[in-house]
């Protein structure tokens, strides 16, 4: 049985929360960007591009913990 704090399972949390966090920030954007705030669109949707390129990353090596884990098991 796996560990409740298993690296796969923490990695896989913050993962979620990126997502989360992505998501977020986007309908904030979409709210400023609304009102006219270009300035301020811009430099958020460059942070939400480093989120997005970061996921990918994070996920890659997610699964190769995944797949570490379980030829060890």
């Amino acid at each position: 049985m796996p560990s409740e704090y298993s690296l796969s399972d923490v990695l896989e949390r913050l993962y979620e929360n990126q997502e989360a966090l992505q998501a977020a920030i986007m309908e904030l954007t979409l709210l400023v960007e609304g009102q006219g705030a270009l300035e301020v669109d811009g430099n958020v949707r460059g942070a939400l591009w480093t989120l997005d390129e970061n996921a990918g990353h994070i996920k890659q090596g997610l699964a190769l913990v995944r797949k570490h884990n379980n030829v060890n098991e």
